[in-house]
Parts: structure tokens; C-alpha cells; sequence
């Protein structure tokens, strides 16, 4: 991997933080979802040379010169995207997920339009028209949730909520809603009150490109994603659509919402993306979803209430408000933490308490999917949640679990 040398002679204060943060890393188990661990070979990308070059515009058609370079590595990343995704076209250009979104809503949105999105406590996310983000704050923004009986999306239910509101645009994704999205269903739905379709793939993105999740594109109007979730390409975001849009998407990413892309960050998407296309990226995949599964069954047989009942993805989002209502979602999380779990805090359908709070965790296997562990060592560390969650006054199984986490890590290295 990258050394750090040369920053430990310049600013010791920052080498230190990053010594810090890689023995961090090393030293815990990381279940947060939205987290992976990059290739050597993509922090190589990431921290080279290409962090030093300006490229306004796209390949072959920049306001700089001396583009040539970072030409081959975008149409590298461009190409494989769409070769992943069965795309006809792909933006590799957005920071992030979020800055995806913005592009798509830039391109076919005038300020004031509709759009009708998943709630965020019941699974969504804050740039799907959240009031605190800039598409609450530019669009008329109403949300559909989940039934609360079982936990999933009823959509008769929103197709009557789409007739009603008539929005410009229907989001279907989340940061936090185990099931799959019917695409097809919502793209009919979409179609019927004359709206865009937008699907935010940012968490499931390495599940649709290893071919084990149902791949929207060819069933929305536009597809965004997050580069470093479940595929592994590094920190930043990717839109896909149509050639019908692509004029559209490019102009709102540049200029219309970014300057200059990052390139380092792109040649990442563009090593990460290789990864993907392995048979062994799919093999990696297919055992993302079965942790999540064995971890679903873990802590439905240790008395955890699920949100839906399970998960189809690579996380749970259990609901803590029947097994332990005294515990918060933040108790969890520090708890946890301090035997060296990392997890996070996260609202459940029904809310009651602030998002600083919660009454949940949600638990992803991406990261250490990514470090080897397989279904056996899932159920051990889910056994090993559950523990601190009962007994997290205990010092005796506090020291156990920690010691547990200690051996594992020990045993599943994540750079050699």
C-alpha cells in the first residue's frame, strides 16, 4: 500500500493520525455498510500523481491541455462502468453518491419540481429530498415508507401516492432498507403519472455489478451510485443513463454542479471497476449476501427484532425498541465500540427518537466479507453483538468479546 514516510517527515501530526486510523482499522471489526476496505492497487491509484492534473470537460474535449493521460484513464472508468452495468452511457465524474444525485436532479428538474421519495427513517436518504439537504430545500418533496406491519414497501401503496402528488420525479433506493426494490414496478409507476425514474444504487452497486442483484438500468430513467460500498473503486460517485440524457447528465455534472473531477479518484473507479469484472469479485459478492444472511439468522435466534424480517443485502437493520427497549441505538454503538465492533446508530420505521439517538443499528458485512470471513465467523460475531448488547455492564464478557475481536483480526489481516 501507499507509505507514509514522506508525510511523517513534513506533518508528523497528520502521519500519526493516519498511522493511527490504519491500526484502527486493522485492530476492529468493521460492520458499518456504507464502509469497504480498497485494494492496494486502488490506494495506489488514488494517492499517485494524477491528484496533481486539472480536466475540465471530458475526454477529448478539455479546457486544459496535457489531458492525455488522464483521457485514458476516465474512457478506462467510463468503459467499464458500462460494461458492468450493461449502460449506454456513464458519468464517472461525481464526488459521490450524493453529488450524482444532484446531477441528475440539475438535468431534468427546475427548481419547485416534485419528487417522491423512500422517508429517511424508514430507509432513505438525505439527498432524496430530506429538508436538511439542498433537494429538500430546491423541491417540493413528499415520501412514501413502509408498511409497518411487515416492513416492506407496499406498491399499490405508492402507486396511489404517485397518482395523488404527481411528481416529476420517483427515487427508488435507500441507505437503509434490507429488501430489494421492484424496479420494474416502480419504473410502470413512474411512467403512469408522467415522472422520471432515478435509482439510487449507491449501496448495492457491487451486488448489481457482480449480477446477484437486480440491475435497474434498462428500467430507470437514471442510475447513481456510490463507488465504495460494496464495490470496492474508492471514495466517489457514478451516474448511468441513456444516450437520450447524456448530453443532459454531463452538462449538470460539468459545469453545471463540479469543476475540476478528481482524477485520482477516477483511476480508483477505473482499478476498482477491473476488480469487479473477475469471477472473483462475483465469488466476493455472492459471500457479501450470505454473511448478511447468516448474521439475519443470528440475531433473529438470539431474540433481535429485524427490520422486515431479514435482509436481501449485505446488511440488517435490527430494531432494539422489543428485545431492549432501554437500549438506544447510540448505547449500542458505543458499546460495541469499545470492544473493538464498529457499527452505527440508525433510525427504524415508527421513530421516536433523534437520529443522534435511535432506536437501531444497522450492521453491514462488506469490510469483512473483504478481510475473508465467511458464514462461521459471521454467526461468532453476531453471537458476539448480541452478547454486549445483554450484558454491556458485564466486564467479564466485555473482556471476552474484546479478546474474540482481537484473534480475529489477528487472523484476517487487511494489508499484509
Amino acid at each position: 500500500m501507499v507509505r507514509s514516510n514522506h508525510i511523517e517527515q513534513t506533518d508528523p501530526k497528520v502521519h500519526a493520525a493516519v498511522r493511527d486510523e490504519r491500526r484502527r482499522q486493522e485492530e476492529s471489526l468493521g460492520l458499518i455498510a456504507s464502509e469497504n476496505h480498497v485494494s492496494e492497487a486502488v490506494l495506489e491509484a488514488q494517492g499517485s500523481v494524477l491528484t496533481n492534473k486539472y480536466a475540465e470537460g471530458y475526454p477529448g474535449s478539455r479546457y486544459y491541455g496535457g489531458c492525455e493521460h488522464v483521457d485514458t484513464v476516465e474512457q478506462l472508468a467510463i468503459d467499464r462502468a458500462k460494461e458492468l452495468f450493461n449502460a449506454a452511457h456513464a458519468n464517472v465524474q461525481p464526488h459521490s453518491g450524493t453529488q450524482a444525485n444532484m446531477g441528475v436532479y440539475f438535468a431534468v428538474l427546475d427548481p419547485g419540481d416534485r419528487i417522491l421519495s423512500l422517508d429517511l427513517t424508514h430507509g432513505g436518504h438525505l439527498s432524496h429530498g430530506h429538508d436538511v439537504n439542498f433537494s429538500g430545500q430546491f423541491y417540493e418533496v413528499e415520501q412514501y415508507g413502509v408498511e409497518p406491519n411487515n416492513g416492506r414497501i407496499d406498491y399499490d401503496s405508492l402507486a396511489n401516492h404517485a397518482t395523488e402528488f404527481d411528481p416529476d420525479i420517483i427515487v427508488s433506493g435507500s441507505s437503509a432498507y434490507p429488501r430489494e426494490f421492484d424496479y420494474e414496478r416502480i419504473h410502470e409507476i413512474a411512467a403512469d403519472v408522467g415522472a422520471y425514474h432515478l435509482a439510487d444504487i449507491a449501496h448495492v452497486t457491487g451486488l448489481i455489478a457482480a449480477g446477484i442483484h437486480t440491475n435497474p438500468v434498462g428500467d430507470a430513467d437514471f442510475v447513481t451510485a456510490s463507488t465504495h460500498k460494496t464495490i470496492r473503486a474508492g471514495r466517489g460517485g457514478l451516474i448511468l443513463t441513456t444516450e437520450e440524457f447524456s448530453e443532459q447528465i454531463n452538462k449538470a455534472i460539468f459545469p453545471g454542479s463540479q469543476g475540476g473531477p478528481l482524477m485520482h479518484n477516477i483511476a480508483g473507479k477505473a482499478v476498482g471497476f477491473k476488480e469487479a469484472l473477475t469471477p472473483e469479485f462475483t465469488e466476493y459478492a455472492e459471500q457479501v449476501v450470505a454473511n448478511a444472511e447468516t448474521l439475519a439468522t443470528t440475531f433473529s435466534e438470539r431474540g433481535l427484532s429485524l427490520v422486515s424480517g431479514g435482509t436481501d443485502k449485505h446488511y440488517v437493520l435490527v430494531d432494539l425498541r422489543d428485545s431492549h427497549p432501554d437500549v438506544t441505538g447510540s448505547d449500542a454503538e458505543e458499546c460495541l465500540h469499545t470492544v473493538g465492533i464498529t457499527v452505527n446508530k440508525n433510525t427504524v420505521p415508527g421513530e421516536t427518537r433523534s437520529p443522534f439517538t435511535t432506536s437501531g443499528i444497522r450492521v453491514g458485512t462488506p469490510s469483512l466479507t473483504t478481510r475473508g470471513f465467511t458464514q462461521s465467523e459471521m454467526e461468532t460475531v453476531g453471537n458476539a453483538i448480541v452478547d454486549v448488547i445483554e450484558h454491556s455492564e458485564d466486564r467479564d464478557v466485555l473482556e471476552d468479546v474484546s479478546t474474540l475481536v482481537d484473534r480475529l483480526c489477528e487472523k484476517y489481516p487487511i494489508y499484509d
